[in-house]
């Protein structure tokens, strides 16, 4: 993931993609009404974009601290399907509180990391993780920061890590059926012209 983003960053500051310093929409910058008119995507692609270096460097940094410990205590394929949840869910969450404002980065598919990641872990754990995660609160009050995507990514990942945590046969049966439902409320949330419907 961390040789994606990368390449993908470097690609936008060498002119190769469009960027937000073009003043274009990013490829994968998730976009309500982008999503809406068919561009899917972007509800995972705005996990591999980053709105500048510091952005960039800071969610890479939790990826190798935070992303690989998990993947190595539950495995790549589980920590795959986790990821495709987290992500789905911040980005479902963007659509439905900032249909309207692009928002890239991997920070909500990381706060999924660490809703999956508190209820297995140990008591010390989750004391460390609960002060990380009041940090990121207040950060996310910060303007140009996605709450909305932060919190998303964490509720989505909260029963990811109930599944794991009953082990690794239950997760297997119920990280798919999670995945479907998260795929299914991010397809509502990008049309917004059908809630009526429901």
């Amino acid at each position: 993931m961390i040789g994606i983003c990368v390449v993908v960053f470097g690609l936008e500051e060498a002119g190769q993609l469009p960027s937000f310093n073009s003043r274009e929409l990013p490829l994968g910058a998730l976009y309500g009404p982008a999503v809406q008119a068919g561009q899917y995507w972007r509800l995972l692609g705005a996990a591999l974009e980053h709105g500048g270096i510091l952005h960039l460097v800071f969610n890479m940094s939790v990826v190798v601290t935070l992303g690989f410990t998990l993947e190595r205590g539950i495995g790549s394929l589980r920590f795959l399907g986790l990821s495709l949840v987290t992500a789905l869910g911040a980005s479902t969450f963007s659509l439905l509180f900032n249909f309207d404002t692009p928002m890239v980065g991997a920070s909500g598919m990381i706060l999924g990391w660490a809703g999956a990641m508190l209820p297995i872990a140990t008591r010390q754990g989750r004391r460390e993780l609960g002060i990380w995660l009041v940090q990121v609160a207040v950060l996310s009050l910060l303007p140009f920061v996605s709450w909305s995507g932060h919190l998303g990514g964490f509720l989505f990942g909260l029963p990811c890590g109930v599944a794991l945590r009953q082990g690794r046969q239950v997760y297997a049966l119920a990280l798919p059926i999670i995945l479907f439902l998260t795929a299914l409320v991010a397809l509502y949330a990008a049309h917004p012209e059908r809630h009526g419907a429901f």
